[in-house]
Parts: C-alpha cells; structure tokens; sequence
C-alpha cells in the first residue's frame, strides 16, 4: 500500500498535534480564568513575579536572564509557564536524573585518572591547565600512545572511513545527529549489514530530533532485522518537555576500540558535497587510534546504555593496541545541567592561554558577553584572534543573528572571514602551533548549554598544523568583514539585529 506521507512528516504531525493540544489546554484555562478576569491576572502577576525573582538570583549567566525577564514582563503567564517549561529543568527532576545517569555511567565505565598530565606541565604549563580542566571537570583523561590524522572535508573523511569500517573484527559503534539515506549513508550501511552478517558487532545511535524528516519510516526495523542494534535518542520528547531541548548533537564513529572518529560531519549527502544545499559545504573531523579512542567507546556506551537499557562494561571495547606517542590528546564530552559548561571554558582556556594566534572555524556565531570580553581581550593583548564564519547561512534568520556580533568583535580587535564559496560546519580551534580541538561544539547556546556534544583537545600532535594550514588556504577563498562594510546596512537591518541578539539564548 502507497503511503499518503513521508515518515518524516508523520512524525512531525504528531509533534504539531501533541503541541495542538497542549495549547488547546492553556487556551481553555484562558479562556475559563477570563470571567474572572481579576483573579486571573493576580495569578499571572503573581507567576510572572515568582519566576522573575528566581531568575535572578539564579546563578547562571546574566545573558540568559534578560530575554526570560522580558518575556515574563511582557506575556506574564505564557513567559512563566515556558520558563517552568524550558528555561530552568531543575523544575524537572527527571530530565535532571537522566543527565546525572549518563554521568555517573560514564565515571563507571572511565574512572578519573590524572595520568601524563605532570608530563605536561614540565614541558607546558599553560597546556597543563586547559588539560587539567578537562581530566577534572569533565572526567575526560590525558592520552599518550595515540596518532591522529586530520580531514579537511568531509570527501576525505568518507573515504577513510569507508575503509575502516571494511576492516572491523569485533565491533562498530556509530553515533550521529543527522543520518539521511543516500550516496553516503547508502555506503557506509551496506558495510554495517555485511559486517553484521559475518557476526561483527554493530550498533547506532542517531538522535530522534535531527533524523526527524530524513529516515525513512520502519528504518530502525529494518536495520534490527539485519543484526544491527539501533536505538534513537530521546524519541519521546514532546514540546512542551524540557528534554525536547536536549539533542545529541555529537559525532562518534569507534571501530574495534582501536579506532575513533569525531568532528562536524554528519552521514547525509551534504557533508561530502554529494548534495549541494548552500553552496560548498566545508567540514573537518579528526581520526583516533590508540589508546585515547577508549574515551570515545565510554562516551557512547554511557549514553547507549541511558537508552537501552543494556550495561555495557567498557574493558570488552577498549583498545587492543598502543600506537607511538603522537603528543597527547584528549577527548571530552559536554552534557547539559552537569554543573560546568564544559564545551565554552575549553573554548575560553584555549583562547586566553593563546600568545600568538588562533584561529577559530564556526558555522554559529551566538555568544554571550563573557566569550566576546574573552576574544577581545585577547585580541587587544596582541594576539592574532580570526573567525571564519560561513558567506552562505544555513538558516537566514541564524545568519543575520551571526553578523549582530561581528561590530562588537571587530572593534575589540578580532578579525572576522566569511567563506565566499559557501557553508562553513566545521568546529574547531587552533592556536600556537601547539594545540587545537576540534568537536561538535558549536558557538552558539543550543551547543554550549543544552546539548550534548564531545571534542577532542591536542597537544603537539602531528594534526596541529595541519588544522592551521587548513584555516590559512581556507581564509584565501574568503572575505574579510570590516566596520565600513557594516555601516552600509539600513536602519531596520540593526533594529533586526537588536532584537534577535535580545532572545538568542532562546533560539
């Protein structure tokens, strides 16, 4: 029988229904408080006053005060019930478990360990502290006897791939934001279910949100029928629902333990340029093998384990081979209400700790006040401090909130690219010659605050300067942004600006 629908438009018909009748019901209460108009507009002071209170003396940054304080002053009961709703889930002790779950789960399977970081400090002590935050804060330990290799597109990045997963013996663990069918993913699955056929072990994770309009309907089925274990992250989530907020934005490949892949590619056909959407789609990742891989398997098994329902120990998936010392390198993830935003002081760490440059690659620009006071002021310190942002947004209205920060930046000395040909996805840092960290983290508040992501952070490894040289021939097919040119935009242009920069942290 033909479907009337695509899956993906099923699927988002029912979100619009679950969100239909939940603001049927608010509507409904509206409407019965109306006749007693007097009592009801008490409650919404009252709510609005309550919420506006606890904003403030909530210990979270000022930015994302202000646009929740407008909001509750402007449409008192509707700001207060989306505040309860999104704005602070420690309302919501089980979106709070959950988190604190993957947690503890990946302290279990990857207990803290301080290992090389004295080697470190001998030979850097500034390097030792960004590390040292991270071995502490975001449980993520310091590894030797790890190569690296970096791809600056993701044609390369597919290619390599594709020729590590032919080689598995034991397992593939797979976990993407974005999976849409086609030259790409057609590749890569047919490998998986052959993999699985000859008893290689294989399991994906795709976040439910991101695959909503791109897998077809029965695809997870489909792929169990075959011998592949698959499960979707946070599926249940509905709008009104703080873990709606929450995706799992991250990209992990791990292949027999012993190799590892993360960066800003998804498996749809955009990422190799397979499909052209907004022109040239530029995009890194950077490949593990060695010891530090083993971060990667705890980070997937931790939230596997969340969604599941199976208890995995790591030491079955561990590395089985050492590889000669390629410097040291780290790789972390971020989780929303951990206490620490882990992603933006790895950011800040490296920027301030920066003597003579970096180079930053972002498709986001949507920052707070302290991350612009920590680019500028490095930048006025004499630093080198560059952002290459894409010419070609992927959301318009995302574009025009991009450039809101580009005055403020520029005139606190940080010079600004925009990549002519197209789109810029890729995340990464690069300063010094010396380190560089390249993830998922984008610079924006959905990376920074409430997804979960992961990075990997260098030491002098062999991929430092080659994530520095891509910055540099990237910045050739580019544009440079100055004051003058963004004085020739309108008045209502910057009135647009001001208000997008007043609600970003709610974008």
């Amino acid at each position: 029988m033909k479907k009337l629908l695509p899956s993906g438009w099923l699927r988002i018909i029912y979100l619009l229904v679950a969100f239909g009748v939940q603001l049927f019901t608010i509507i409904m209460v509206l409407l019965f408080f109306r006749s007693q108009f007097a009592y009801f507009q008490l409650f919404s002071t009252l709510l609005s006053l309550l919420v506006v209170i606890h904003i403030i003396k909530e210990d979270t940054n000022p930015t994302f005060k202000i646009p929740w304080i407008v909001l509750n002053l402007t449409l008192p009961l509707l700001g207060g019930l989306a505040y309860l709703f999104y704005g602070n889930i420690r309302f919501l002790s089980r979106e709070r478990w959950f988190v604190e779950e993957v947690s503890k789960r990946h302290r279990t399977l990857l207990p803290p360990s301080l290992d090389n970081i004295d080697e470190l400090r001998a030979i850097d002590p500034h390097a030792a502290i960004q590390s040292m935050y991270l071995a502490t804060r975001a449980n993520a330990p310091l590894y030797k006897g790890t190569s690296t290799a970096f791809y600056p597109s993701g044609e390369q990045f597919w290619e390599a791939l594709l020729i590590d997963l032919q080689k598995a013996e034991r397992f593939i663990f797979l976990e993407y934001f974005i999976i849409r069918p086609g030259k790409m993913w057609d590749a890569i699955e047919k490998i998986l279910i052959e993999k699985a056929a000859s008893r290689v072990e294989v399991r994906l994770l795709y976040d439910y949100f991101g695959c909503l309009l791109t897998l077809p309907a029965g695809f997870a089925l489909r792929l169990e029928g075959l011998g592949i274990k698959v499960s979707a992250f946070n599926r249940k989530a509905i709008f009104f629902d703080a873990r709606f907020n929450h995706r799992d934005h991250r990209k992990i490949t791990v292949i027999d333990g012993n190799i590892g892949y993360t960066g800003g590619i998804n498996l749809a056909d955009e990422y190799i340029n397979a499909e052209i959407r907004f022109g040239h789609w530029k995009d890194t990742a950077i490949r593990l093998e060695g010891e530090a891989v083993k971060s990667l398997s705890a980070q997937f098994l931790a939230l596997w384990t969340l969604e599941r329902g199976e208890d995995d120990e790591v030491l079955p998936y561990a590395p089985s081979i050492r590889c000669a010392d390629d410097g040291f390198v780290q790789p972390f993830d971020d989780e929303p209400i951990a206490g620490d935003r882990v992603g933006e002081t790895a950011y800040k760490n490296l920027i301030t700790r920066a003597v003579d440059y970096v180079y930053i690659m972002s498709p986001y620009l949507i920052i707070d006040n302290d991350m612009i006071r920590t680019m500028t002021d490095t930048a006025k310190s004499g630093v080198d401090v560059r952002i290459l942002m894409p010419a070609i947004p992927d959301k318009p209205l995302v574009g025009i909130l991009n450039r809101s920060y580009y005055q403020v930046l520029l005139k606190g000395g940080v010079r600004i690219f925009e990549y002519t040909p197209g789109f810029v996805h890729a995340k990464q840092f690069v300063s010094d010659d010396k380190i560089a960290l390249v993830g998922t983290i984008n610079l924006d508040y959905r990376s920074l605050v409430h997804h979960f992501e992961n990075g990997v952070w260098m030491y002098d490894t062999s991929s430092v300067l080659p994530i520095r040289d891509d910055f540099l021939s990237t910045l050739e097919q580019s544009e440079e942004i100055t004051l003058e040119s963004l004085r020739r935009r309108g008045l209502l242009y910057h009135v647009l600006l001001s208000i997008l920069r007043l609600f970003a942290p709610l974008m």
